[in-house]
């Protein structure tokens, strides 16, 4: 039997546009000479769902959609995700769940059994585990449909597993013959190698095929990379879908070949795509078609722009310069150079006069008091209202330009530098900022030269640069992995990486006491693998004892 997954990029709550979706990419399947099509996680609802599902309406849907799409489907068999109403009268209502359509109608049923409470993750909020799960029988096939984290326990891959059952193990023990996974499992930099890696275990332990579906796009911080796969016995690669979009691939169950499409190769690459759909899918999910940034002539908004225009287009971003008493020419110049190499309409408005107001007014009550980091913040939060005073007039999404360096830290205003309905770069590092930023020159030349030379500076007091508060970035950023992305002591820290306890310890007070900056910021698009967001949950009001 040839069978083909569907690596389509669904919208939460969105039922007749992931309706609509399903069954084209079933008909073309079928027309492809397809028997059986796969669907990804709660692909008729969308993922993730979160508290929606608690709504007896979208329950509800969810079943009226997935008999649609079994009526429009005949001649080809399908299996999706859906939410249903738990088997048990007490816990959760609902589960998540995979249905196999056929003839028109829900010919069987099956339940994840592991749901995930860890990072971004917290299934068990929302939905009750199946108890048991069964195979079912198709064109002589006893297949193992598996949901995403049912496949991700198992004991020859994992030093320490998170779950007491293997529903494959179990499956393949019943006398299951190939595996079928779909999928919802979002992109960090190395997930894609980590999954392949641990599909091909399962298919060698077992000796059976093994076919992953799953989902493609952006879904709030969340980005999935599709990268579905299918490898035979051995655990090698006999067929994948695209990065980073959508895409039908076929195999043939039998022969173990099948459709081969190219990936993105490449930290750089498969990040800067992640950035690009994350940011489309945001913007264009979210009701808005076009984006303002506020323009520095530094390297965090430059890379932030170039992003934004490959996401939706440069007739749909407003790049807006603002000097103030501090900038310098050079910098005036950058933003403006971006701008027309880039081909996005350009505002300077300069905060000079508001700036000068804001300290007329406080002067009376601030007297006898130096200028401080106040007086910066003044500048900072000026420009934020300028940008929301744009985006409320032109109803366009302000992307703010913070990197995961200075919000880790703290260093960033907030309702200043900090406003936005997106952090584009939020959890990306400014050692791989400026990776990107080359990585995107050697393509074509559009950030400033200037830009990508000159010392990083907020540019909000005379002389200003970013090491006057900051360890260089290369200390900063390694300091941040550590403790951020590994949970690792101070003391750790700086033995492992040689570096002065002080400093470390520095950083990660400076880490600590951010939190309630963290919590009040945009949403950031995840590329890491513990990224600052619901996936990171620390107390504001604790004491931090390094």
């Amino acid at each position: 039997m040839k069978i083909a997954l569907g690596q389509i990029n669904p919208t939460v709550g969105d039922f007749s546009g992931n309706a609509a979706k399903m069954i084209e990419f079933s008909r073309r399947a079928h027309a492809g000479g397809a028997g059986l099509i796969l669907f990804p996680e709660l692909s008729v609802c969308g993922y993730p769902p979160r508290d929606l599902v608690e709504r007896a309406s979208f329950v509800a849907r969810n079943r009226e959609t997935t008999e649609q799409i079994a009526a429009e489907t005949r001649g080809i068999a399908v299996i999706c995700g859906l939410v249903t109403p738990a088997e048990s009268e007490t816990g959760k209502s609902v589960m998540n769940s995979a249905a196999l359509l056929q003839d028109g109608k829900v010919a069987f049923l099956q339940s994840k059994m592991l749901l995930p409470t860890y990072d971004v993750f917290d299934e068990m909020r929302n939905f009750a585990p199946a108890k048991s799960q069964n195979l079912f029988t198709l064109c002589g096939s006893r297949v193992a449909l598996t949901i995403c984290e049912d496949a991700w326990n198992d004991k020859l891959f994992w030093p320490k597993r998170l779950y007491t059952v293997d529903p494959v193990d179990a499956l393949i023990g019943a006398g299951g013959n190939i595996v079928l996974n779909i999928s919802a499992s979002p992109f960090w930099i190395g997930k894609r190698e980590v999954r392949r890696d641990m599909l091909a275990s399962i298919a060698r332990q077992h000796k059976v095929p093994v076919a992953m579906v799953n989902q493609v796009g952006g879904n709030d911080s969340l980005i999935f990379d599709g990268s579905s796969v299918v490898l035979n016995p051995e655990g090698k690669v006999i067929a994948q879908g695209r990065s980073f979009e959508e895409d039908l691939i076929c195999f043939e169950s039998k022969t173990l070949t099948g459709d081969l499409h190219e990936q993105t190769e490449g930290e750089e690459g498969s990040v800067y795509a992640a950035l690009v759909l994350g940011t489309r899918d945001y913007i264009h999910k979210c009701g808005f078609r076009k984006a303002i940034i506020g323009l520095s002539g530094g390297i965090d908004s430059a890379l932030t722009a170039v992003i934004a225009v490959d996401a939706v287009g440069e007739e749909n971003v407003i790049g807006v310069g603002m000097p103030g008493p501090y900038s310098s020419p050079g910098s005036i110049e950058d933003a403006r150079a971006l701008a027309r190499n880039l081909g996005i309409r350009f505002e300077l408005l300069s905060i000079d006069g508001a700036f000068d107001a804001y300290r007329h007014t406080l002067k009376e009550v601030f007297a006898g008091q130096k200028e401080d980091t106040t007086e910066e913040n003044i500048q900072s939060r000026a420009r934020g209202t300028l940008l929301m005073a744009l985006s409320n007039k032109f109803g366009a999404i302000v992307l703010s330009t913070g990197n995961k360096s200075e919000l880790g830290v703290g260093y960033c205003t907030l309702y200043g530098d900090m406003v936005g309905g997106l952090a584009v770069i939020s959890d990306v590092p400014k050692t791989l900022v400026y990776r990107l930023s080359h990585y995107l020159n050697s393509r074509r030349p559009v950030i400033p030269q200037a830009t990508l030379e000159k010392p990083p500076s907020a540019e909000l007091r005379p002389d200003q640069k970013d090491s006057d508060s900051l360890p260089p970035y290369e200390i900063l950023d390694a300091v941040l992995e550590d403790y951020v992305e590994e949970g690792h002591s101070v003391g750790r820290i700086a033995s492992d990486h040689g570096f002065d306890a002080e400093v470390v310890r520095r950083v990660v007070r400076m880490v600590d006491r951010a939190e309630y900056k963290r919590q009040q910021a945009a949403p950031g698009i995840k590329i890491s693998p513990k990224a600052f967001g619901y996936g990171r949950r620390f107390p504001i009001a604790a004491k931090s004892e390094v």
